[in-house]
Protein backbone atom coordinates (compact mmCIF):
# COMPACT_ATOMS: atom_id res chain seq x y z
CA UNK A 1 0.00 0.00 0.00
CA UNK A 2 1.19 3.31 -0.99
CA UNK A 3 0.79 5.44 2.10
CA UNK A 4 2.76 8.29 0.38
CA UNK A 5 -0.27 8.99 -2.73
CA UNK A 6 -3.22 8.43 -0.28
CA UNK A 7 -1.37 11.46 2.14
CA UNK A 8 -1.19 13.44 -1.58
CA UNK A 9 -4.37 12.77 -2.69
CA UNK A 10 -6.16 13.70 0.49
CA UNK A 11 -3.81 16.73 0.36
CA UNK A 12 -4.95 18.20 -3.11
CA UNK A 13 -8.37 17.59 -2.33
CA UNK A 14 -8.54 19.58 1.27
CA UNK A 15 -6.32 22.10 -1.40
CA UNK A 16 -9.03 22.06 -3.52
CA UNK A 17 -11.40 22.88 -1.56
CA UNK A 18 -9.94 25.72 0.43
CA UNK A 19 -11.75 29.29 0.51
CA UNK A 20 -10.88 31.81 -1.58
CA UNK A 21 -11.28 35.28 -1.15
CA UNK A 22 -14.49 37.37 -2.99
CA UNK A 23 -13.23 39.78 -5.10
CA UNK A 24 -14.44 42.85 -3.45
CA UNK A 25 -13.41 44.61 -6.60
CA UNK A 26 -15.91 43.22 -9.18
CA UNK A 27 -18.32 41.83 -6.90
CA UNK A 28 -21.63 43.47 -6.12
CA UNK A 29 -25.18 43.06 -4.67
CA UNK A 30 -28.03 44.91 -6.37
CA UNK A 31 -31.00 45.76 -4.85
CA UNK A 32 -34.16 46.71 -6.64
CA UNK A 33 -36.63 49.21 -4.36
CA UNK A 34 -40.14 49.78 -6.13
CA UNK A 35 -42.75 52.35 -4.66
CA UNK A 36 -46.66 51.59 -3.88
CA UNK A 37 -49.52 52.97 -2.46
CA UNK A 38 -52.22 54.97 -4.15
CA UNK A 39 -50.04 57.81 -5.20
CA UNK A 40 -47.34 55.72 -6.28
CA UNK A 41 -46.42 57.55 -9.13
CA UNK A 42 -45.22 60.49 -6.79
CA UNK A 43 -42.91 58.22 -5.22
CA UNK A 44 -39.51 57.04 -6.50
CA UNK A 45 -38.29 53.47 -7.62
CA UNK A 46 -34.76 52.64 -7.31
CA UNK A 47 -31.56 50.83 -7.15
CA UNK A 48 -29.06 50.59 -4.33
CA UNK A 49 -25.21 49.21 -4.85
CA UNK A 50 -24.18 46.91 -1.77
CA UNK A 51 -20.25 46.04 -2.40
CA UNK A 52 -19.09 42.87 -1.10
CA UNK A 53 -16.40 44.21 1.46
CA UNK A 54 -15.43 40.76 2.38
CA UNK A 55 -16.24 37.21 2.30
CA UNK A 56 -15.30 33.86 0.86
CA UNK A 57 -16.37 30.98 -2.05
CA UNK A 58 -15.14 27.12 -1.43
CA UNK A 59 -15.46 26.08 -5.24
CA UNK A 60 -14.87 22.37 -4.83
CA UNK A 61 -17.62 19.99 -6.42
CA UNK A 62 -19.59 21.41 -3.45
CA UNK A 63 -20.15 25.46 -3.71
CA UNK A 64 -19.91 27.51 0.18
CA UNK A 65 -20.20 31.24 0.16
CA UNK A 66 -19.62 33.59 3.04
CA UNK A 67 -19.45 37.45 2.34
CA UNK A 68 -20.18 40.99 4.37
CA UNK A 69 -21.39 44.81 3.19
CA UNK A 70 -20.76 47.42 4.96
CA UNK A 71 -23.84 49.65 5.81
CA UNK A 72 -22.51 52.67 5.23
CA UNK A 73 -21.19 52.03 1.76
CA UNK A 74 -24.02 51.37 0.31
CA UNK A 75 -25.36 53.78 -1.90
CA UNK A 76 -28.38 54.50 -4.41
CA UNK A 77 -27.27 54.39 -7.91
CA UNK A 78 -28.03 58.54 -9.24
CA UNK A 79 -31.23 58.64 -11.53
CA UNK A 80 -31.28 61.31 -14.14
CA UNK A 81 -35.02 61.80 -13.13
CA UNK A 82 -34.32 62.74 -10.07
CA UNK A 83 -32.62 66.02 -8.75
CA UNK A 84 -29.54 66.29 -6.69
CA UNK A 85 -31.17 67.38 -3.86
CA UNK A 86 -34.37 64.68 -3.88
CA UNK A 87 -31.00 61.88 -4.59
CA UNK A 88 -29.17 63.44 -1.42
CA UNK A 89 -32.64 62.87 0.61
CA UNK A 90 -32.96 59.24 -0.44
CA UNK A 91 -29.45 58.47 0.33
CA UNK A 92 -30.13 60.05 3.82
CA UNK A 93 -33.35 58.25 4.20
CA UNK A 94 -31.97 54.82 3.12
CA UNK A 95 -28.85 55.45 5.93
CA UNK A 96 -30.95 56.73 8.68
CA UNK A 97 -34.52 55.22 8.45
CA UNK A 98 -34.19 51.78 6.21
CA UNK A 99 -30.69 50.83 7.54
CA UNK A 100 -29.80 52.78 10.46
CA UNK A 101 -26.29 51.74 9.97
CA UNK A 102 -24.71 53.24 12.94
CA UNK A 103 -26.63 50.81 15.25
CA UNK A 104 -25.93 47.81 12.41
CA UNK A 105 -22.94 48.43 10.57
CA UNK A 106 -22.96 45.54 8.74
CA UNK A 107 -25.20 42.95 6.83
CA UNK A 108 -24.38 39.50 6.89
CA UNK A 109 -24.59 35.94 4.57
CA UNK A 110 -23.43 32.22 5.04
CA UNK A 111 -24.74 29.17 3.47
CA UNK A 112 -25.95 26.52 5.37
CA UNK A 113 -26.53 24.03 2.69
CA UNK A 114 -25.95 24.12 -1.27
CA UNK A 115 -27.39 21.37 -3.30
CA UNK A 116 -27.12 20.97 -7.31
CA UNK A 117 -30.19 22.52 -9.09
CA UNK A 118 -28.62 21.25 -12.55
CA UNK A 119 -25.33 22.07 -14.87
CA UNK A 120 -23.93 25.15 -13.41
CA UNK A 121 -26.55 25.91 -10.69
CA UNK A 122 -27.56 25.46 -7.26
CA UNK A 123 -29.85 25.77 -4.42
CA UNK A 124 -28.17 28.09 -1.57
CA UNK A 125 -29.58 28.21 1.53
CA UNK A 126 -28.30 30.22 4.42
CA UNK A 127 -28.06 32.54 6.83
CA UNK A 128 -28.77 36.45 6.13
CA UNK A 129 -28.21 38.96 9.30
CA UNK A 130 -29.55 42.45 8.34
CA UNK A 131 -31.01 44.90 10.75
CA UNK A 132 -30.08 43.16 13.85
CA UNK A 133 -32.72 39.89 12.87
CA UNK A 134 -30.91 36.73 11.05
CA UNK A 135 -33.46 34.60 8.88
CA UNK A 136 -32.81 31.60 6.53
CA UNK A 137 -32.70 32.38 2.93
CA UNK A 138 -32.71 30.20 -0.32
CA UNK A 139 -31.90 31.21 -3.64
CA UNK A 140 -30.57 29.60 -7.26
CA UNK A 141 -27.27 30.59 -7.58
CA UNK A 142 -25.71 29.88 -11.20
CA UNK A 143 -22.56 29.69 -13.11
CA UNK A 144 -21.67 33.13 -15.05
CA UNK A 145 -18.34 32.58 -16.62
CA UNK A 146 -16.35 33.16 -14.10
CA UNK A 147 -18.60 34.21 -11.43
CA UNK A 148 -21.69 33.44 -9.85
CA UNK A 149 -24.91 35.22 -10.14
CA UNK A 150 -28.04 34.58 -8.19
CA UNK A 151 -31.36 36.58 -7.44
CA UNK A 152 -33.60 36.46 -4.54
CA UNK A 153 -36.79 38.26 -2.79
CA UNK A 154 -36.85 39.72 0.51
CA UNK A 155 -39.32 41.48 2.65
CA UNK A 156 -37.92 44.14 4.61
CA UNK A 157 -40.60 43.48 7.39
CA UNK A 158 -38.83 40.04 8.17
CA UNK A 159 -36.03 41.69 8.93
CA UNK A 160 -37.67 44.55 11.36
CA UNK A 161 -37.49 47.22 8.73
CA UNK A 162 -40.34 49.23 8.33
CA UNK A 163 -40.89 50.64 4.67
CA UNK A 164 -40.63 54.34 4.05
CA UNK A 165 -44.30 55.86 3.73
CA UNK A 166 -45.57 59.36 3.82
CA UNK A 167 -49.07 60.79 2.92
CA UNK A 168 -51.04 58.44 5.12
CA UNK A 169 -49.41 55.43 3.04
CA UNK A 170 -50.14 57.09 -0.17
CA UNK A 171 -46.70 56.76 -1.15
CA UNK A 172 -44.30 54.45 0.17
CA UNK A 173 -41.49 51.87 -0.46
CA UNK A 174 -42.65 48.11 -1.27
CA UNK A 175 -42.00 45.78 1.52
CA UNK A 176 -40.78 43.07 -1.33
CA UNK A 177 -37.20 44.43 -2.18
CA UNK A 178 -35.15 42.37 -5.36
CA UNK A 179 -31.77 41.75 -4.13
CA UNK A 180 -29.40 40.50 -7.26
CA UNK A 181 -26.14 38.86 -6.38
CA UNK A 182 -23.06 38.89 -8.55
CA UNK A 183 -19.61 37.72 -7.01
CA UNK A 184 -16.28 36.50 -8.25
CA UNK A 185 -13.41 35.00 -6.56
CA UNK A 186 -9.97 36.44 -5.94
CA UNK A 187 -7.26 34.30 -8.33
Amino acid sequence: MNHGFFLLAAAATLLRAQAVAIDTTRSLISIHVGRAGLLSKAGHEHWVNAPISSGTITESGALAVEFKVETAKMTVKPDVAIDAKTQAQIQRDMEEMTLDTKQYPEISFHSTRIEAAGPGQWMVQGELSLHGVTRPVKMIVARTGDGYAGDVMLRQTDFGIKPISMAGGAIKIKNEIDVAVQMYSAK
